[in-house]
């Protein structure tokens, strides 16, 4: 993942786990879980707390946002079509 500071350390993918989603190393939690907390609103302290995913650290929510920044560099995008 780039310049990343180690943040590759956090994210894990194996296909024998949560069917080769994108987790957070050592959990079942899901980067997309996390990320949509984020755009609901929901605030990194809020995700790291009791309330969501107390194993989770910001330094976590920083790995969840870079490692979708990544995807969306290397990807080749369509637009949708103007109807």
């Amino acid at each position: 993942m780039g310049n990343n500071r180690g943040l590759d350390r956090l994210i894990h993918v194996d296909p024998s786990i949560c069917h080769g989603q994108p987790c957070f190393t050592g959990t079942r939690i899901m980067v997309w879980q996390v990320l949509e907390l984020l755009e609901a609103g929901i605030s990194p302290g809020e995700i790291t707390s009791a309330k969501y995913f107390p194993r989770l650290t910001p330094e976590h929510i920083q790995a969840a946002l870079h490692y979708a920044a990544e995807q969306l560099k290397h990807r080749e995008f369509v637009a949708f079509s103007k109807s």
